[in-house]
């Protein structure tokens, strides 16, 4: 039987959802020309590593300096989890749109779970990954397990004096 590549990436996203390590570049069919330029390999990063570690969000009323605030939030993330701060990574969950722009979605929340945030319990820092897109963006699609590829950044993200998440990624495209 013959697997064409799309159905071995969409194994590969619920196979990283599930937290299985999994490589998401499908060999080349035999005879096949070698690329030229070799694509970039995305390293599977789960919720189950992203959650793995309990962290307390900064009491932004009554607490220090931002810049104090900043350094002991990302004292609380675990070296196995900053070692992933600007690696090329795809990471698997469900989409919560919060920038749309000409019917596509620009930035989102990727979750662990979907029946967090607006249909369940708020989650914890930990269990999202705040999500900007380049390009035009990605069709909004939730309730459905999407994976995304880009570049990761970990440490604290902070807007108007909150923090909004500790993961970024910069996306590149859908898995």
């Amino acid at each position: 039987m013959k697997v064409t590549t799309p159905v071995l990436v969409r194994a590969a996203a619920w196979a990283v959802f599930l937290g299985s390590a999994v490589r998401l570049t499908a060999a080349e069919p035999a005879g096949a020309a070698a690329p030229t330029a070799k694509a970039p390999e995305y390293a599977p990063v789960g919720f189950d590593q992203l959650a793995s570690f309990n962290f307390v969000p900064p009491d932004t009323e009554t607490g220090p300096t931002p810049a104090a605030t900043s350094a002991k939030s990302n004292e609380q993330i675990p070296e196995r989890i900053r070692a992933y701060d600007r690696q090329q990574v795809a990471v698997t969950g469900f989409m919560l749109p919060v920038k749309m722009d000409g019917g596509l979605v620009k930035e989102f929340l990727l979750v662990k779970d979907p029946m967090l945030c607006c249909y369940g319990v708020m989650p914890k820092v930990t269990e999202w990954v705040v999500v900007k897109m380049g390009g035009a963006g990605v069709k909004p699609l939730m309730d459905t397990p999407l994976t995304f590829l880009g570049k990761l950044r970990v440490g604290e993200i902070m807007e108007n004096g909150y923090l909004t998440g500790i993961y970024l990624l910069e996306g590149e495209r859908q898995g």
